[in-house]
């Protein structure tokens, strides 16, 4: 039966994401050590900033959420699905290098809209590094569509383990090619970067095989579904544009700061997104497929229903977890080299604001696949309007007096926004009944982890970063942990989406 895999798939995809985001922090510790919060690594992740923009707008974000729905679709109807992916990705070997060769030749025009206050020299790099990076869009793009193709055969580990590569390739142009660059080390970072999406792609390939997948160039006739495709990628791309704007004005605001703040706001992002993307991003990409092909409202709303309780099971914990201990995490992992203690100050406060809406983000992100699978994707674009007034609108008012921090606690508050009015929309396929008391003991065992923690931390003045860090988080594991087996909640551990009493729509 579907539902019966949903566990396995879920702690697959996040084995395989935990991987990744670990690799992630040591590839993040090796920039740190290398780069610090410097004036060149602004310059990087601002050149990154359009393709990574692209990348989300066309590739991993709204072609392969889009996509997975359809191809698992024809395949449930016995279609030829692989024909279809073979268009889509006909498509994309004519429109990635268009995409490119735009990207270089314009960067001296829209790099300086993204960071009008950066010093000329500083601007330049930025320039520079842009053409360097943008071809990994279509390096990354074919992967997103191969990692939909696979999510769609429930093949979950691979697809996600896929981004390893990319950590893999970053951190040798770190520690590997940066020292020996000629001229600027940070050149050696993007050329590690471009390495990395390559390897991001290719590792896929192995198991396309597996599954059989045929692909066949075209281009025309269309397949009917490729229109299907476009008209649903247009709203996701709407949404997903409102959410990079936030980053732009963010970043825009943050360019005016002092050298080091929109690193600040990279490292913490970075943290803020590893419980983020292990368990929110596994549980909703585990649920979309089977959320397209549901058969009934019932198991419908079964799943989102404990998608939307198992997302609080883990972020409510982590996001109190660094409120408590995040400047001790960041000192541990970063603090060495040419990242200073001043920086680990900074990007501790600017952590705690962003941690304010680890779970309005999670929520986010299962409302928005939940509307896919239902086809009703004009529904996010009403709550990412409103999300990007409410950033644009916090940010102005509270990067004065706050700096970097009071443009994370926009952010946060932006999401939250967000999340609640997807799931205003999506009200009638909660079922309150259950999840109401799921979240009520998640609340009084993250309060019971909180004070274990708080008690252990404060025991242990003065002791060194890994002391600090993995005592209280070791405790508070064991804690929450026990809390969970002891109450009803070990149920949605075990068995999601297997509850055997359904509630009416009226709960």
């Amino acid at each position: 039966m579907l539902k019966k895999g949903l566990a396995r798939d879920v702690l697959m995809m996040a084995a395989a994401v935990a991987a990744s985001r670990i690799l992630g922090l040591v590839r993040d510790a090796s920039i740190a050590d290398r780069f610090g919060a410097t004036a060149a690594y602004d310059a990087f992740l601002i050149a990154f900033y359009v393709p990574q923009l692209l990348r989300q707008l066309l590739a991993e974000g709204s072609l392969s959420t889009a996509f997975v729905p359809l191809y698992a679709s024809l395949r449930e109807r016995e279609e030829d699905a692989d024909h279809f992916a073979s268009n889509v990705l006909s498509l994309l070997v004519v429109l990635f290098p268009v995409i490119c060769a735009a990207g270089m030749l314009l960067a001296p025009w829209y790099v300086p809209f993204l960071a009008s206050g950066f010093p000329a020299e500083k601007l330049h790099l930025a320039v520079s590094l842009s053409r360097w990076l943008f071809p990994s869009i279509a390096l990354v793009g074919f992967g997103a569509v191969f990692m939909g193709i696979l999510n769609a055969h429930h093949r979950f580990f691979i697809a996600s383990f896929s981004s390893v590569w990319f950590n893999v390739g970053v951190i040798l142009g770190a520690l590997v090619a940066a020292p020996h660059w000629p001229g600027l080390p940070i050149y050696g970072l993007a050329a590690g970067a471009l390495v990395g999406a390559g390897g991001q792609t290719l590792s896929q390939l192995p198991s396309l095989r597996r599954i059989r997948f045929r692909f066949s160039f075209h281009l025309w006739p269309l397949h009917p579904d490729v229109i299907v495709l476009a008209q649903r990628m247009l709203p996701a791309v709407v949404v997903l544009a409102m959410a990079d704007i936030n980053l732009l004005v963010d970043n825009k605001f943050a360019s005016y700061l002092p050298d080091g703040n929109i690193a600040s706001l990279q490292y913490a992002m970075r943290l803020f997104q590893l419980p983020l993307g292990v368990f929110a991003v596994s549980i909703g990409t585990a649920l979309l497929p089977r959320l397209a092909v549901a058969a009934d409202a019932a198991r419908f709303r079964r799943y989102f229903t404990d998608g939307m309780a198992a997302t609080a099971l883990i972020l409510l914990p982590a996001m109190t977890g660094f409120l408590l201990i995040g400047g001790d995490v960041i000192r541990l992992l970063f603090q060495r080299g040419h990242f200073t203690s001043a920086d680990t100050v900074r990007t501790a406060a600017v952590l705690g604001s962003f941690s304010l809406g680890l779970l309005a983000y999670g929520w986010d992100y299962l409302g928005v696949r939940a509307c896919y699978a239902l086809g009703r994707t004009s529904l996010p674009i009403v709550g990412a309007v409103v999300s990007m007034a409410t950033n644009a609108i916090l940010d102005a008012a509270l990067v004065g007096p706050f700096g970097s921090p009071g443009l994370a606690f926009a952010s946060a508050a932006a999401g939250a926004v967000d999340a609640g009015i997807l799931l205003f929309f999506l009200r009638r396929y909660v079922s309150w009944g259950p999840l109401l008391p799921r979240l009520g003991l998640i609340v009084g065992g993250t309060a019971i982890m909180a004070t274990a923690v708080w008690g252990v931390a404060r025991a242990l003045p003065g002791s060194s970063a890994l002391v600090a860090t993995l005592v209280p988080t070791f405790v508070g594991l064991a804690v929450y942990g026990l809390f969970v087996r002891m109450t009803p909640l070990w149920k949605l551990v075990r068995r999601p989406g297997q509850e055997a009493d359904v509630p009416s729509a009226s709960d």
